[in-house]
């Protein structure tokens, strides 16, 4: 079947992007990316994520390793330093904002560059740069996931606070207007999610920016605090779910062989040991606060992992089991007649 025009040369540019990604990922965080973390990071599927590990080994004949299911370089090419003219900077940022229109480009990664280019011009130059590049958004809507987290993280380059129409998930996607300072967006899964300082609340809070209705960039400029880390803001929780874990404790599993092997391939929670046993079997260990969202984590695998403690996680992964065989029979029934 033929291609539609520009079909072609779209999926190849997407390619290159993300092979490019990948590679910058795994460089900056050696021993941190499985193939599976690639793949949803890049919304794709696995078989896709090894066609570009190979592309990196093979075409391109980087030293790329794989140690206890994270990759890493042995060594990189280094990439000689550039300094630009005034005039040249600024060609680059109308580049930068005209390549946002081109498909398979990493928006947040397009975002981070343009306001790293911005950040060469003195204060003094400022608002001739804003000028030739007005129609960097200023206001975005949801329907535009790209626009949107374009705005947010020129927000967080330029230090402005932010102006939003949020669809909160407690009051059943009611909006509610609020400005917020952006400390940190992050991927996590399929989605992206902003950590800022709530004015309505009085709070750092997360946002999900798919729930961004509408944002407006504001003249009022912000600090993030010296002492913030977003690491420690998300503590020892499983996931993004603070509010819901208990107080951190010692979980231990045991998976089988195959979905074993698939779980150490991953860094499922900083506090993560692995241990594989004589007979095949994967034993692995967190001390972690627990969530629902564990809880669903150890369903997915069934029969397949066993917790071994706490008592209580246990309780509650066969309780949840036995509800849906359950539901399960009384639809079979109902169908039955």
């Amino acid at each position: 079947m033929n291609q539609p025009p520009g079909q072609g040369r779209d999926n190849t540019i997407r390619r290159t992007a993300r092979v490019l990604e990948i590679i910058q990922l795994i460089a900056t965080q050696p021993h941190r990316w499985s193939r599976r973390a690639l793949a949803e990071h890049c919304e794709i599927g696995e078989r896709m994520i090894q066609k570009d590990l190979e592309i990196i080994r093979y075409r391109l004949g980087l030293p790329l390793r794989h140690k206890d299911g994270a990759y890493y370089f042995e060594r990189l090419p280094q990439l000689p330093t550039s300094t630009f003219v005034f005039s040249e900077a600024l060609a680059l940022l109308v580049a930068a904002r005209a390549a946002q229109a081109i498909p398979g480009i990493n928006s947040a990664e397009l975002a981070a560059a343009i306001a790293r280019l911005e950040s060469l011009f003195p204060d003094e130059f400022r608002y001739l740069v804003r000028d030739a590049l007005e129609q960097l958004p200023r206001r975005a809507m949801k329907a535009h996931r790209q626009e949107m987290l374009t705005l947010l993280h020129r927000a967080m380059a330029e230090r402005r606070q932010v102006r939003i129409r949020y669809a909160t998930a407690s009051r059943d996607g009611q909006p509610t207007e609020r400005v917020v300072e952006p400390y940190h967006i992050m991927a996590y899964g399929r989605s992206w999610h902003m950590i800022a300082y709530d004015h309505r609340r009085q709070e750092v809070l997360q946002f999900k920016v798919d729930r961004v209705l509408e944002a407006e960039i504001l003249e009022t400029a912000y600090t993030i605090p010296a002492d913030f880390d977003v690491d420690a803001y998300l503590g020892d929780a499983w996931g993004l779910m603070r509010g819901a874990a208990g107080e951190p404790e010692r979980v231990e599993l045991l998976f089988e062989p195959e979905a074993g092997r698939w779980v150490v391939e991953e860094v499922w929670h900083k506090s993560q040991e692995s241990e594989v046993l004589p007979d095949g079997r994967v034993r692995v260990t967190f001390h972690v606060g627990i969530t629902p969202e564990m809880v669903n984590w150890l369903l997915y695998y069934g029969a397949r992992v066993q917790v071994l403690e706490p008592a209580w996680l246990r309780e509650r992964v066969a309780e949840e089991h036995t509800r849906a065989v359950d539901v399960s029979s009384k639809r079979t029934l109902s169908k039955g007649g």
